[in-house]
Parts: C-alpha cells; sequence; structure tokens
C-alpha cells in the first residue's frame, strides 16, 4: 500500500502548467512537496493566501502566516494576502482549476462526504462545500479503507454529503480511480504489489475493469 507521501506524490503528476490549485486538509497539503520546479503553479488557500511556498524550516516559521489547515507555510515571490470574502469570491466563481481534498467517502456517483461524521463536534464544514460546488476538477486523497477494514469507496455515501457527482479522480492508498460518468470507480493504475483482486475486495461500489491495470510508476 502506498504511504500518504507516495498518494500526494502521485497526485501531483496530475498537476498542468499555469493552474490555480486548493489543497486540502491532511494528505493534500503534501502535494506541494512533489510539484516539479519546471511547471508554474499557484496554490490558493481559502483563508486568504495565493503563492503559498514549501512547508517553512524551523527557524523560518512565522505563526501568523498559515494555511487553512492552521499549518505554519512560507509564501513565494509575488504571493497575495486578502481577506476570506475575496479568496470564496475567486472560489465561487470558478477561478479554481483544480481542487484536492480528502474524503471519509465517496459514492459511486462521485458524491464526496468528507466534512462532518454524526455524533462527533465539528467546527463547520469549512470550505469544502463550496469548491466542490465550484472547482473545474477535484481529485480525492484518502485511504481506500477505514481503520476497522470497511470501504470507503461505495454504492453512496452513509455520511453527510459534501458535494454531489463532483469527484472525478481518486488516488488511494491501493488505486488510482476514475468516477465514470455513467457510475462506477474505473481502476487505472493499482499500488505496487497491490493485486487487482485485493482492490475489487476492498471496493463496496461498483468497479470497472477495462482490460490490464498497470502498477503505478515513481520516478
Amino acid at each position: 500500500m502506498l504511504s500518504k507521501n507516495q498518494i500526494a506524490q502521485r497526485i501531483a503528476k496530475e498537476v498542468k502548467n499555469g493552474q490555480y490549485i486548493n489543497l486540502g486538509i491532511g494528505i493534500p497539503t503534501l502535494v506541494a512537496n512533489y510539484i516539479p520546479d519546471s511547471l508554474e503553479v499557484v496554490l490558493q488557500s481559502e483563508n486568504g493566501l495565493l503563492g503559498i511556498g514549501p512547508f517553512p524550516k524551523e527557524e523560518d516559521v512565522d505563526p501568523d502566516l498559515i494555511n487553512a489547515g492552521k499549518q505554519t507555510i512560507t509564501m513565494l515571490k509575488g504571493s497575495v494576502l486578502f481577506n476570506s470574502a475575496e479568496s470564496f469570491a475567486m472560489i465561487r466563481g470558478g477561478h479554481v482549476h483544480l481542487t484536492i481534498l480528502g474524503a471519509m467517502e465517496v459514492s459511486e456517483n462521485g458524491d464526496i462526504a468528507n466534512w462532518k461524521i454524526p455524533g462527533k463536534m465539528v467546527k463547520g464544514m469549512g470550505g469544502a462545500m463550496d469548491l466542490v460546488a465550484s472547482a473545474e476538477n477535484i481529485i480525492v486523497a484518502m485511504q481506500h479503507c477505514s481503520k476497522s477494514g470497511e470501504s470507503k469507496l461505495l454504492t453512496e455515501c452513509t455520511l453527510p454529503i459534501t458535494g454531489v457527482r463532483c469527484v472525478k479522480k481518486i488516488v488511494s492508498d491501493l488505486a488510482v480511480l476514475e468516477v465514470s460518468p455513467s457510475g462506477g470507480f474505473i481502476l487505472k493504475e493499482r499500488a505496487p504489489g497491490v493485486s487487482v483482486e485485493e482492490i475489487k475486495e476492498k471496493t463496496s461500489g461498483k468497479l470497472i475493469i477495462e482490460g490490464e491495470v498497470p502498477e503505478m510508476v515513481f520516478d
């Protein structure tokens, strides 16, 4: 199975030159570490920053400079700070090309549940609902199964929905999958050492296999 860093590394291959990208909390924040230097992209944070740089070294930490997940960050040359109202105007206006989010569940129709577990206290939904409703492309970074071994790739989500029919691609610790427009998870790649049979067993939703499924390749 892939580590969290390997999931992020694989997702970084989906990044295209010139994109404005929003990285969600958790595994998605690691994607910034693997974006090739040859690409010019701008990372956006919904708390009001365009131009997020890499995580700071200990001696460079500025406690007042954080991303939406409250992690300390750096700013690149030419970065811009603004209030959250302007930030959400960018998001709702469709100016974010790619959103990378974590998820607790994804359905075979591309629905995503990632903001609330009933009975557990949460401070709010954050910017996820705006992001999934507005971004051109949504990729989910997630563990394929829960700690108890239950699949997180389902026929229908059981947790409160964040957005419907919005997820385009999923990179889990077992596989890369695309969501079919007609419903179902199309298996595109498998993690090194992981068999198609194992992915079948751990996917509750409809799994579509089209021919030979290659292993992921890491540089």
